[in-house]
């Protein structure tokens, strides 16, 4: 293992596969992770906050050394098949874990068979559970927003008074109110929500009489479904956040920026930095700096796009990367798991992320969509 990827002082995010899990939770289809143990359980009790409260069919294979070493996906096609039969799901969804991943199990070919004993549609996407949770949330809405379109080749009449939320999952937005701030904000505006992961069904975002004027991209999980419905659809989108009642366009502010703005050299004075999701972390950047308190550069720590990214953000996972910005910085603001590492900043801000630090800071995650969780949150900076 390289040293540069080892992260011996704090956590990592989520994993791809955990983010399909919370994509699709609500929608009634069965997910089964490719792994002898320790997915499953990790997922619903550290990253999932609906577990206890809102039932959903998730599974591991339980796949053992013998299965792996005389490929014996029989046993799996059983297992699965049987389950199908007698829990109905509207879907299966099959992943690898790194097991399955690195010893090459042909996933599409396991669920091309057992589509074909239960008649109940079945597919795989490719995770690998060593890339993050954006990657694993932007392949399940990709492929739920490939189903639409099949759905709906034609297109269907416009709702303008409807807007689809894209991305919203409680790895990035946790169950502590965001949604139904977003969802006051936008019925301030005249206009009503489809949320396509969060407070859901299948029928919400599958059948709707109408389609929604346009998409509302919450986190780089959400931008290629919104590419798809946009190229084959027209349906337009946005990328950003309402932040403290106001809508922060963060696509707006990439696309008005240069590459020339980007910071090249060592700063003057020590810099403010933001370690979060590509579209949130740009968001709370651009509506501190819009409050006048002063300019954060964003830290994004997992997959994004250069699309949705302003031209001083800073792609960065690896603590060696990490710990020198952080150590000479003014403000950082990150999950607490972080400030182990930033011991020569000058202010750490507190701001838990469920894909950082699972269960542990939960319950002081703010609502920074409500205008009332941000100034709450303005308060304690002092910058």
């Amino acid at each position: 293992m390289h040293t540069a990827q080892t992260a011996h002082i704090i956590s990592t995010y989520s994993a791809d596969n955990f983010g399909v899990c919370s994509a699709l939770y609500e929608l009634g289809g069965m997910v089964v992770i490719h792994d002898p143990s320790g997915c499953n359980s990790t997922y619903t009790t550290h990253d999932e906050p609906r577990w206890f409260t809102k039932p959903s069919l998730f599974y591991i294979s339980a796949l053992t050394e013998q299965d792996a070493i005389i490929g014996n996906d029989q046993r799996i096609i059983d297992d699965i098949t049987d389950a199908a039969r007698r829990q109905h799901p509207r879907f299966i969804c099959i992943i690898p874990s790194q097991i399955a991943f690195l010893i090459g199990t042909d996933m599409s070919a396991i669920a091309k068979v057992i589509q074909k004993k239960t008649g109940i549609r079945t597919f795989t996407l490719p995770t690998s559970n060593m890339t993050y949770y954006e990657r694993g949330i932007n392949l399940a809405l990709s492929c739920l927003a490939g189903w639409f379109t099949d759905m709906h080749p034609t297109g269907l009449p416009t709702n303008d008074h409807l807007v689809n939320l894209l991305g919203i999952t409680p790895l990035d937005y946790s169950v502590n109110g965001s949604l139904e701030s977003m969802r006051r904000y936008f019925a301030g505006r005249g206009m009503t929500t489809a949320s396509w992961t969060l407070d859901t069904s299948w029928e919400t975002i599958m059948e709707p009489d109408t389609a929604a004027r346009e998409n509302i991209v919450l986190s780089y999980g959400g931008l290629g479904a919104a590419h798809i419905l946009a190229d084959a659809l027209h349906i337009p989108y946005r990328v950003g956040v309402p932040i403290g009642g106001q809508f922060i366009d963060v696509g707006k502010a990439c696309a008005a920026s240069c590459p020339s703005a980007a910071s090249t050299g060592p700063a003057e004075t020590p810099e403010n930095f933001i370690i979060g999701e590509t579209i949130y972390a740009q968001a709370l950047a651009l509506a501190l700096e819009g409050s006048g308190r002063g300019h954060f550069r964003v830290i994004i720590p997992m997959e994004s796009d250069a699309e949705i990214q302003l031209p001083d953000s800073i792609n960065a996972t690896d603590e060696k990367d990490l710990q020198p910005l952080l150590e000479t910085a003014g403000t950082v603001i990150a999950d607490p798991l972080y400030e182990p590492i930033t011991q020569g900043c000058e202010h750490f801000i507190p701001l838990p992320h469920e894909a950082f630090s699972g269960r542990l800071y939960r319950a002081q995650i703010p609502d920074l969509i409500s205008p009332k969780g941000y100034q709450e949150f303005l308060e304690r900076l002092q910058v």
